[in-house]
């Protein structure tokens, strides 16, 4: 496990602790770990930066964004897994209506991910902007329409190039949506929730929804950067963390659970831009979780005082000890733990 403090906006603690595969060998502070669902929040910060540029619009539909209807592009030619297919949208006319803003606060309706449906198709499963689903395919979507948008709004854009700009900015050496080479000798592998090892494997392509390879030193910057709202103009950073659509589920998993009766859900929980927002005894503040069946990453941060903590963990087992560790750094947060994990933490 690897721990990250900012106070003030700026790194004040960076550890690194336990081991980084079964061999026995050290993780260390320059150890790369998987982002996985951290990517988002980068990605996120990468949308509002063309905003700020002027070449992104929140609440301009996706579709002005193209040449052509969604459904009308073909898979990629060399990724053909890349993006999501598209094809599948045709004859649902709600394609037209999604927004970034959607895209960043999960309320697409599209599920998680399209190969995760029984019968592997994309599809909307409700009116889109109304509740919040999480949904890496809408974050996959925004990505496409960056980079295949009209060049004459400036779009056609890299997202690997984009995010290096930053990650050069911040000094993020060894951070990257893609996998590099000279990652291989301090790479962290990861065990399931059964303990058993497992490899880290090398992403060949960039997906905004958790391809991000990082450091705990390297991402420490990153949070420290966005706490302080650097790279984005005051009114853009304000927007990323206020409160944008309520959540009104039990728990975020699984992503269509029913609603709670208005009554039982929690006020404060909203999706912000690319993290979930919260208020707490400490004021208002926001996070973003990472897992997959190796990995269990959080980043929380209060506004009040620019502080914030982050975990990286290569055994998905800690997830279940984040709260504690959390509190005993930040203090009572409010962070929705609960909401986030409910009894499936440090479990694949």
């Amino acid at each position: 496990m690897a721990v990250a403090v900012i106070d003030r906006g700026k790194v004040a603690y960076v550890q690194a602790y336990g081991s980084r595969n079964a061999k026995g060998e050290p993780l260390t502070k320059d150890t790369v770990m998987y982002g996985a669902s951290l990517t988002k929040t980068v990605f996120a910060y990468t949308v509002l930066q063309l905003v700020d540029q002027g070449k992104l619009k929140l609440d301009t539909p996706i579709r002005d964004n193209l040449d052509k209807p969604l459904p009308a592009y073909p898979p990629d030619l060399v990724f053909p897994d890349k993006y999501g297919p598209y094809k599948d949208l045709a004859g649902d006319g709600r394609w037209e209506k999604l927004t970034p803003r959607m895209s960043l606060t999960h309320s697409t309706g599209f599920s998680n991910f399209w190969f995760i449906e029984p019968d592997r198709k994309l599809r909307i499963h409700f009116e889109p902007g109304t509740r919040y689903a999480y949904s890496g395919e809408g974050l996959i979507l925004l990505q496409f329409a960056i980079e295949h948008g009209r060049k004459e709004q400036g779009l056609g854009l890299d997202v690997g190039a984009l995010t290096k700009a930053t990650f050069d900015r911040l000094g993020m050496s060894r951070t990257s949506l893609v996998w590099r080479d000279d990652f291989a000798a301090n790479l962290a592998d990861g065990w399931n929730d059964q303990g058993k090892p497992q490899e880290h494997d090398q992403r060949s392509k960039v997906r905004a929804a958790g391809s991000m390879d990082t450091t705990i030193s390297d991402i420490a910057k990153f949070v420290a950067a966005l706490v302080r709202g650097d790279g984005l103009r005051p009114a853009t950073r304000t927007e990323m963390t206020k409160r944008q659509l309520q959540i009104t589920t039990a728990h975020q998993f699984p992503p269509f659970a029913p609603e709670l009766p208005a009554r039982e859900q929690r006020k404060d929980l909203q999706a912000g831009l690319g993290v979930v927002v919260f208020d707490g005894p400490q004021g208002h503040g926001f996070y973003k979780g990472g897992h997959d069946g190796q990995t269990a990453n959080t980043m929380v941060c209060l506004e009040t005082g620019q502080r914030c903590v982050v975990i990286l963990a290569n055994d998905v087992r800690a997830e279940a000890g984040f709260a504690d560790l959390v509190k005993f750094i930040l203090g009572d947060t409010g962070v929705p733990f609960d909401w986030e994990y409910g009894d499936h933490a440090g479990k694949s």
